[in-house]
């Protein structure tokens, strides 16, 4: 009889672990079957009420004083560089009036006959 016992107890436990598995594997097809099914019906169906945030040049508001400033700031910097830019002509005429004399013409030619 003990020849017995060894080879029903493997049979017994080999059993239980086949049972257990087979039952762990099964539950697990079922939990992810239901899972892919939600995600499926998530992904085909489009939510009801789907609204867009507003666009970025929407919600920055109109700042007139800031403008304002920002548009004589700019009037500034570009009556400076004008400025400057009539320096340069004005050294550069008096450079040529110091090198080659002062017998120019009011339109910056030279005088003929000399």
């Amino acid at each position: 009889m003990s020849f017995l016992l060894g080879p029903v107890s493997g049979a017994l436990v080999a059993g239980g672990l086949y049972y257990g598995y087979s039952n762990m594997i099964q539950m697990q097809t079922q939990r992810h079957v239901r899972d892919l099914h939600t995600l499926s019906v998530h992904l085909v169906e489009t939510p009801a009420l789907l609204v867009a945030p507003p666009s970025a040049a929407t919600r920055i508001a109109p700042r007139p004083f800031s403008a304002l400033i920002q548009a004589r700031w700019n009037e500034e910097v570009a009556a400076l560089f004008s400025g400057i830019g009539k320096w340069d002509a004005r050294a550069l005429e008096w450079g040529r009036r110091l090198v080659y004399g002062s017998e120019r013409t009011p339109d910056g030619a030279a005088a003929e006959g000399r």
